[in-house]
């Protein structure tokens, strides 16, 4: 049986291609991970916001080809149904359902103002007030998630939507983004996981850089 792959972008620029990372570890699956150059069409149109869908990250298990994070997600689900990506009750599991799917359809504002750049640092970054909203509403969401849950994650146990906002803990580090103190206790609790340190170390070590995303603040 051929080992499965995951395609993704850059691990330096893409949210998309980490959170569908983060999904195959989160889920135990033991997968190969292949890396499209930066001038691939595909991985340049995800990178760049080109397009209204993308066809990376993609995983491809035992010949199924599944792209689109979310579908991703599902699939992992329904084929490794012991890693509980998704809550085991129904209120709840609808509950993780809906803030995956609003952070994967929104929040567009903040995608734009502040592209992932894992390598960046921008201490005392102007923040927008377009952008500022989504902040506010994904405070929202994890302040009230965390307080249905206990924590330490979104819904106790991790799952689907804490890979869903992993990249949105990322920008909150590399932009300096003030945050209460639960939501910068999740921030950090989520990029102190092995998983992303192991992500983060990769990321540093790639040579492109996409020139476009390399904004001069």
């Amino acid at each position: 049986m051929a080992t499965p792959t995951l395609t993704i972008s850059s691990r330096n620029y893409s949210s998309w291609s980490l959170r569908g990372w983060l999904l195959c570890k989160l889920a135990g699956l033991t997968f190969e991970t292949e890396v499209l150059p930066s001038d691939d069409v595909a991985a340049k149109a995800e990178l760049l916001l080109l397009s209204p869908s993308f066809l990376v990250p993609c995983l491809t298990y035992e010949g199924i080809k599944v792209w689109d994070t979310l579908a991703i997600a599902e699939f992992l689900n329904e084929t490794l149904p012991d890693a509980r990506l998704l809550p085991a009750e129904r209120a709840t599991r609808s509950w993780c359902r809906s803030i995956s799917g609003e952070m994967h359809s929104g929040f567009a504002n903040l995608r734009s103002a502040l592209p992932m750049n894992l390598k960046a640092s921008h201490p005392g970054f102007k923040i927008w007030a377009g952008a500022q909203s989504d902040i506010d509403r994904i405070c929202a969401i994890w302040r009230e998630a965390l307080q249905a849950s206990g924590g330490p994650y979104l819904f106790g146990e991790i799952s689907m939507a804490d890979a869903m906002y992993a990249p949105v803990c990322t920008r909150f580090a590399t932009y300096d983004v003030a945050l209460d103190a639960a939501c910068a206790a999740y921030r950090d609790r989520i990029l102190a996981l092995p998983f992303m340190a192991e992500w983060t170390k990769a990321a540093a070590l790639e040579p492109d850089e996409v020139e476009e995303l390399e904004m001069e603040f």
